[in-house]
């Protein structure tokens, strides 16, 4: 693109020659964009395959922006009841809502209606798997660490309201599958102390089911959710940039330094490319696979119960907790305190289980700090082999969330194949308390079972599969020796080592303290410590005298 300059007294102005050229030029010294852009498209962003997961749900939500704005265009968010009339046979002339009407009507009469519909609801769901495992990436390499832990917070805040704008979606056609989801959360509402009746009430403007939920839940799905989900996004990369990017270990990487490529234009070249990947994928699964097929379930009747009612996956865990709890076995679990007040103890601890986790997700990286009294600045990534404790607790939490997701299913389980409802109940009820358990134990080993194979690999070389005599008769296999990338790739990493317990400045041992020393004690004391210069120095040694022996034998042999 040409350009010139003009000059008005001293100063010198640039002329852009094109039309774009002109315009850009225009924005630029009006608003003055250029120094912002120039510095951001400086930004290194290392190049690992991990790091997608964030970007496909950028990706998602705004897919979910632009298919969401076309179904707002003909949804009516109203629970007044209306008269099918519209191309769907086997409804017309029943009696309905106008919400699930209009559902229908985009669905059967509104051209890509259907496609919108399917891809919107694609793109939620793929929306909340990037969330889950960009946030599982960053825990288990250890990303939540100082200075970003607010960040973390961002991101767990983020995957709350993932959940809420999924719930608030999906409920919104008011049929049958989405009104027994409102049915579970007036139950949960009504279980709260003294203030349950009024607080459902207040959520659906009367008795259940009401007349105005649809209209709140569009409100909240439509607009509240979604400028919070933005607002969320725009601090989170905000923090990315002022953070820098984490990067993992390797040569010429240090704390102080990000190796990568720059924003521009190698990895904006890239992002874009990889949205239209992302927006074909989902575009191709919402043409060919049917979601969410509303019509065969009916409008919404409070009256009756349906069984093998789900909601989406990712909500699957507050059903699963629901079901999963006692009745009335061993003990009646509806307490009732000094005949003031009763107590819903079936559903109240379920709500206490999922509050576990969440709180949990939050404040894990002040806790992990407490435990490890490490305040250091981290931006180099842990290996999650080399976190054995943090590794076990993250696939424990991974085995709780999944039980609970299971449990929502164990009707349909014990149907499909053939088994007792109440075995189903009973085995998971058994995960539930011992499957986290038994994963942190069976995690944790592996790990180390990893680093001491690592060990071996950097000490002695990759094995080759031959084997060879040495003069003196002894067999041994060859090694090879590693490149200094790879070595430096499994020792690369810090020996954590056990904090007992210590005295405050008035010389005493508190009960956290001790808490938080057992804590250390059960994180740290099985570990594999990484391969020292000395150790390293001492097995080169012997790997030389190795050579050196077959090298003798060989031309010893050939000699002969």
């Amino acid at each position: 693109m040409s350009a010139s300059t003009t000059t008005h007294g001293n100063t010198a102005e640039y002329q852009a020659d094109t039309n774009v050229g002109k315009i850009a030029n225009f924005v630029d010294t009006r608003v003055g964009l250029s120094p912002i852009v120039k510095e951001f498209g400086r930004k290194i962003f290392p190049d690992h395959w991990s790091f997608m997961f964030g970007e496909v749900a950028l990706y998602c939500f705004i897919i979910l922006l632009l298919s969401g704005t076309f179904l707002a265009f003909w949804f009516d968010p109203t629970m007044v009841t209306t008269e099918y009339t519209g191309s769907y046979v086997p409804m017309q002339g029943v009696e309905m809502s106008a919400a699930y009407a209009s559902s229908l009507n985009i669905s059967f009469d509104i051209r890509g209606g259907l496609f919108l519909r399917q891809l919107h609801h694609w793109a939620a769901l793929l929306f909340s798997v990037a969330i889950m495992v960009h946030m599982a990436r960053i825990f288990f390499t250890g990303a939540f660490r100082r200075p970003r832990e607010l960040n973390w917070v961002v991101g767990c805040l983020l995957f709350v309201m993932a959940l809420v704008a999924g719930f608030s979606g999906y409920s919104l056609p008011d049929d049958v599958l989405s009104g027994n989801g409102l049915r579970i959360v007036d139950g949960l509402a009504r279980s709260v102390p003294l203030v349950g009746a009024y607080i459902s009430m207040l959520i659906f403007g009367g008795e259940f089911p009401g007349h105005g939920i649809i209209g709140r839940l569009y409100i909240v799905h439509v607009f509240i959710v979604p400028m919070i989900i933005l607002a969320l996004v725009v601090v989170h990369l905000f923090m990315v940039v002022v953070h820098k990017h984490t990067q993992f270990p390797g040569p010429g990487r240090t704390e102080n330094n990000v190796v990568g490529f720059p924003v521009g234009p190698v990895y904006a070249a890239k992002a874009g490319g990889f949205f239209f990947i992302v927006f074909g994928v989902l575009a191709a699964i919402a043409a060919t696979v049917q979601i969410n097929a509303i019509w065969n379930y009916g409008p919404y009747d409070p009256s009756p119960v349906q069984a093998g009612s789900q909601p989406d996956w990712y909500m699957l865990w507050t059903d699963g907790a629901l079901r999963i709890m006692p009745g009335n076995w061993p003990f009646t679990w509806e307490w009732d305190l000094f005949g003031l007040v009763t107590l819903p103890m079936a559903i109240l601890l379920p709500i206490v289980a999922l509050t576990v986790f969440i709180i949990g997700m939050f404040t894990w990286p002040w806790l992990e700090r407490w435990v490890t009294k490490d305040n250091r600045v981290h931006n180099i990534l842990d290996r999650p082999r080399n976190a054995p404790a943090r590794t076990g607790l993250g696939v424990a939490a991974m085995v709780y969330y999944g039980v609970l997701m299971i449990a929502a299913t164990g009707d349909l389980i014990a149907t499909h194949f053939h088994l007792a409802v109440n075995d189903v109940i009973y085995i998971l009820r058994f995960l539930f308390f011992f499957g986290p358990i038994i994963a942190f134990i069976i995690t944790r080993r592996v790990c180390l079972a990893l680093q001491r194979k690592d060990r071996e690999i950097v000490l002695h070389g990759r094995e080759t599969g031959r084997v060879q005599q040495l003069p003196h008769g002894e067999f041994i296999e060859v090694h090879e020796p590693l490149d200094e990338y790879r070595r430096y790739k499994l020792v690369a990493f810090e020996d954590n080592q056990v904090l007992p317990a210590q005295q405050d400045a008035k010389g005493k041992v508190t009960g956290s303290e001790k808490l938080r020393g057992r804590l250390s004690r059960l994180f740290f004391e099985d570990r594999v410590a990484p391969v020292t210069p000395a150790e390293l120095e001492a097995a080169h040694h012997e790997h030389a005298h190795d050579v050196h022996e077959l090298e003798s034998a060989g031309s010893s042999s050939s000699g002969h």
